[in-house]
């Protein structure tokens, strides 16, 4: 019996039965590129939680781990080359009990608080507004405010816009002064509460979307700043709940946003990080791809209330949740990063880039130290994931125009009822005319031979890199901070429009076509 499943245009599914050696097919089909990827899709969350701020992005100008005015040199570094375009701060379920003003002002005046979300963790807020903003401009990203809806008041959200993006003489903007920033900070995305319908206030979408008309009426836009709210969407699977505030919030929000983790459960064990067997490797590759029937059924329900487009669909958390590596503070979330996860991440980019029109934002959890991170720290030493080479691989995409592709590949059956294609493909051209292609053979055991069809495009070479390990389970440690690591890709050959790559297992490439 043969399995047939469409991966973007066209995916047919060839035998079940394994061998050593598999082939593929993909046809690039450049000249129906339309849609740009927004680079926000490569978005990054941070959140006061564990140790993502403090000691991951944040040491303070007098620690002893180098810093750049406060921030981890090392760290910023690393994001730098990321090309981060926009972070997400301060929260997360954190952002429904953290109430600004605390966060502003000399640092030794600021108040604590306990961390109610995340172990009880004590708060000392000495990063705050300007910190996070700074940093911003500093990694030249578009910040991404989430506004306390939870236990905040409109007036407080009010005021923390314009102590924000206020230039004239206004009492937040003369506040703002007063703590050594004179000029205005350019704040685009404005999150009106977090999870509104769990850790945000256990709300009702009806309740919510009259709350978020309420608070959004009063988040004004001052001296040029136009600020892009967006309400506080569903979780995954809760259609209904996207239902509710596109009949009842409507074009009064620029985007809506939507989270989905992969992660085996809510209750109990999710599952180790580094330890896991071949069935769970495919089953969460599986509940990976499940993000795109999610985002089909939640962009069905915006195109019947919004056909021109006006609403954006944001997925503002995204990622794999496992349990907390052993000997780890409980409540901070800290999950080693092996090349599983790396296939999480080029996977999702993959059905991403197909969703655009609607789909404006990804934001993967969270950026240092924190489920599926791009970095862990210990101290005065760093280390980059398997994920963060999968979004440095990736950046090429962003902004570029996607192109449609066909792929021809085997499926294979993993538990509850999914199938699971054994390549995974995305193409787009950049503004210099390049094209770029990422390839990922999830196959454990047996390479990949692809013949990529490319038809009316005037390539003779191409280059790339390679993302792959001995065994699917590796990871960077402290001690070996390289053993998972992108190296040159030369098994490539281009002849007469005819591209053709031999994968290797379990492998990540992106070739650039010359």
């Amino acid at each position: 019996m043969k399995n047939k499943l469409i991966i973007s245009s066209l995916c047919f599914a060839a035998s079940l039965t394994l061998s050593a050696q598999k082939s593929a097919t993909i046809t690039i089909n450049a000249d129906q590129g339309k849609q740009i990827i927004p680079k926000e899709i490569y978005g990054q969350f941070a959140e006061h939680l564990g140790t993502c701020i403090y000691g991951g992005l944040w040491v303070g100008e007098n620690s002893d781990i180098p810093n750049i005015q406060g921030y981890r040199t090392d760290v910023f570094n690393a994001l730098k080359e990321l090309k981060v375009p926009v972070l997400r701060w301060p929260g997360g379920c954190f952002a429904d009990e953290y109430h600004w003003m605390d966060g502003i002002g000399p640092k030794e005046n600021r108040p604590k608080m306990v961390n109610n979300n995340w172990g009880g963790t004590i708060e000392d807020n000495s990063f705050g507004t300007h910190e996070f903003l700074n940093l911003c401009e500093m990694l030249e990203c578009e910040p991404y405010i989430s506004g306390n809806v939870g236990s905040g008041t409109v007036e407080e959200l009010a005021k923390w816009v314009e102590y924000m993006t206020s230039d004239g003489d206004s009492p937040m903007a003369k506040l703002r002064r007063k703590n050594g920033r004179d000029k205005a900070w350019k704040v685009k995305y404005l999150g009106v509460g977090n999870e509104s319908w769990g850790c945000g206030g256990s709300m009702r979408p009806e309740f919510y979307a009259d709350l978020y008309r309420r608070y959004s009426t009063y988040c004004r836009n001052y001296d040029g700043n136009q600020l892009y709210k967006v309400a506080s969407g569903a979780s995954d699977y809760d259609y209904n709940w996207t239902k509710v505030l596109m009949d009842r919030v409507g074009g009064r929000m620029n985007g809506l946003s939507l989270h989905y983790y992969t992660v085996a459960g809510w209750s109990g064990s999710k599952g180790s990080a580094t330890q896991f067997s071949n069935e769970d490797y495919y089953w969460t590759l599986g509940k990976c791809r499940e993000i795109e029937d999610v985002l089909k059924k939640h962009i069905a329900i915006m195109d019947e209330y919004d056909p021109k487009n006006h609403v954006a669909l944001l997925l503002d958390e995204w990622g794999t949740w496992w349990d907390e590596e052993p000997g780890t503070i409980g409540g901070h979330l800290y999950q080693q990063n092996t090349l599983r996860d790396a296939f999480v991440a080029s996977l999702s980019f993959d059905i991403f880039h197909k969703y655009t029109e609607r789909l404006k934002m990804c934001n993967i959890a969270q950026i240092v130290n924190v489920l599926q991170s791009m970095i862990l720290t210990k101290g005065k030493d760093m280390v980059l994931t398997p994920t963060y080479y999968v979004f440095k691989m990736y950046n090429v995409h962003q902004n570029a125009t996607y192109l449609p592709i066909e792929l021809n590949c085997d499926v294979t059956d993993v538990r509850d009822n999914r199938k699971l294609p054994m390549v995974s493909a995305t193409a787009s051209r950049d503004s210099e005319g390049k094209i770029h292609v990422s390839l990922s053979n999830v196959d454990l055991d047996n390479a990949q031979e692809i013949t990529i069809n490319l038809p009316g495009i005037k390539a003779t070479k191409a280059v790339g890199e390679m993302l792959t390990s001995k065994n699917i389970s590796d990871f960077n440690s402290f001690e070996n901070p390289d053993n998972v690591k992108p190296v040159a890709f030369k098994e490539v050959k281009i002849k007469k429009g005819v591209l053709t790559v031999k994968l290797p297992a379990k492998s990540i490439v992106t070739l650039e076509l010359q």
